[in-house]
């Protein structure tokens, strides 16, 4: 069983949210996805995956500075653990992330809710569209557990007046989640 935790949940420059991140844990096996400056994986990880090609000065410095493999858009495979980038947009990718028959995925960023996220037990999204619209993408997919990144400015006036998205729940900075 693979181990998820949540290392950031925010926006770019999110005031109030570490970047969003994830660590997936399988075994001795860790792989980091996205993150950034207080979310980057440990420098233990065996791989650091991330949503885009673009130059990320901050990431291959902190790479660096830990002896950590640098940031890539690229798969990911070791036993049972496949971890598989999948586009999400122009030049954006999220993450198909399996372990034996478990399904998770990372998708923060999307132009669409991903159609290849169905049926999968966990995915983690941004609110792509908005937060209604993800949210019943997620239902007609027939994702189990949405858990919602990117939290950003509009989200946490929701958070503070106590509001629960329509469907799925808003991600928790180092939540631990199994599948």
């Amino acid at each position: 069983m693979a181990r998820l935790i949540l290392l950031g949940a925010g926006a770019a420059r999110s005031p109030r949210f570490a970047p969003a991140g994830l660590l997936v844990e399988y075994g001795h096996t860790r792989v980091g996805i996205d993150g950034g400056a207080g979310s980057e994986p440990p420098g233990t990880a065996d791989a650091w995956l991330v949503r885009d090609d673009a130059p990320h000065p901050d990431l291959l410095r902190i790479a660096r500075e830990t002896g950590m493999c640098e940031p890539a858009v690229a798969p990911f495979r070791h036993g049972p653990l496949r971890v598989d980038p999948l586009p999400v947009g122009e030049g954006l990718y999220g993450y198909r992330i399996a372990a034996g028959h478990h399904t998770a995925v990372w998708a923060p960023e999307h132009t669409a809710f991903p159609h290849w996220a169905e049926g999968a037990e966990l995915v983690f999204s941004g609110p792509g569209a908005g937060i209604a619209e993800t949210a019943e993408a997620a239902r007609r997919l027939t994702v189990r557990r949405l858990v919602f990144v990117l939290l950003d400015e509009t989200v946490s006036g929701m958070l503070d007046a106590g509001e629960d998205p329509p469907f799925g729940e808003w991600g928790e900075e180092g939540g631990r989640y199994r599948m």
